[in-house]
């Protein structure tokens, strides 16, 4: 899919007839035959995985590996995005374009490219996961866990899990160079054997996008890899961070770079083909903390916004220091933690 098929998905997700994809709604149900519409498309067959707690749906598809069959596949990546949002609320219609039908166009660019030439030794699980968004974040109603605990294959035979949530919109506005603009932010790969390394080998392979690294628990967990972390599945998640149209009406399709969600559907592609035929037996679950790599990303975004932010110089200069107290491993003590995660919550607001 183009950059201009990636809009049109987006607009028919954010139209009246989904008025905001609530799950367990018209509007949700609407939401999905979009979506299985898009993916049958790219000759992919959909299932629906019924959730009781909301009413609605995960929809799932699979891609083999090269020369397999689903049923001789043993090892998988799985692809993941939610497809809700939040719906309407009496006169307010909460679109989600950002939240999360960017990541569902990304998701069905790449599953098209996979499906039309299949990767090596690996198969692709794809899913769109329903009720991600309150009330039903972080419950057994959310459509991740239900997977998670009804996963069609073991979750042993997952290699990798790599979820994106709010990968549409370019950071800060039009004075910020195109470096920051870029960006977009991967958590979690320190918590797998070699998946740090592979993502910092392809930070950088595709031009107009930066794939930066942060420690998985800079943030709080939001979104759909929860549930797969707490199961010890390797995962990574993708995500431009909150704008400031977050969880707002104004989240809308116009405000998206289109040019940059096709830049990262290129990226996933390669990420995925490359992980699929990674030669381990099986990709290792390490829970280790990995504070220098949210540190160094820091400085790097930092570094670039100096010229229009003069404020960003102090901000890099403490990060600096907090990279020289990271240990041998990486990490940092308690208290500098702290001190990150505050720098991280300032340059969040100064990108929205």
């Amino acid at each position: 899919m183009s950059a201009f098929a990636m809009r049109a998905l987006v607009e028919a997700l954010c139209s009246e007839r989904c008025a905001g994809r609530a799950p367990g709604t018209p509007g949700g149900e609407a939401g999905r035959e979009i979506i299985a519409g898009a993916l049958a498309a790219g000759g992919l067959a959909v299932s629906e995985q019924s959730i009781p707690g909301c009413f609605g749906a995960n929809l799932l598809s699979s891609i083999p590996a090269s020369g397999s069959s689903v049923e001789a596949t043993e090892r998988w990546v799985l692809l993941a995005a939610h497809h809700d949002h939040l719906g309407r609320h009496g006169r307010k219609t909460y679109w989600g374009a950002d939240d999360n039908a960017s990541a569902i166009a990304v998701l069905v660019t790449v599953a098209h490219a996979l499906a039309h030439e299949r990767p090596q030794r690996r198969g692709v699980l794809l899913a769109a996961f329903d009720s991600e968004e309150p009330p039903y974040f972080l419950s057994d109603a959310m459509g991740s866990e239900w997977y998670a605990a009804h996963s069609p294959v073991p979750l042993d035979r997952i290699d990798a899990m790599l979820c994106m949530d709010i990968v549409g919109h370019a950071l800060g506005d039009e004075r910020f160079p195109a470096d920051v603009r870029g960006s977009i932010f991967a958590l979690g790969a320190e918590r797998s054997v070699g998946t740090a390394a592979h993502l910092d080998a392809l930070a950088e392979v595709e031009p107009r996008l930066w794939v930066r690294r942060l420690d998985a628990e800079i943030i709080p967990p939001l979104s759909d890899y929860d549930a797969f972390w707490n199961r010890g599945v390797p995962f990574v998640f993708l995500t431009c961070g909150r704008s400031r149209h977050y969880h707002t009406p104004d989240d809308t399709p116009e405000k998206l770079d289109y040019e940059k969600m096709a830049a990262l559907a290129r990226w996933l592609e390669r990420w995925t083909r490359e992980t699929c035929a990674r030669p381990e037996a099986r990709v290792v679950f390490d829970n280790r903390r990995d504070d220098a790599s949210t540190v160094r990303t820091l400085i790097a975004v930092l570094r670039s916004l100096e010229p229009v932010l003069p404020e960003a110089a102090t901000g890099r200069a403490l990060a600096e220091t907090l990279l020289a107290k990271c240990d041998a491993q990486g990490r940092l003590a308690t208290a500098d933690r702290a001190c990150v995660s505050e720098l991280m919550r300032r340059l969040e607001s100064g990108l929205e």
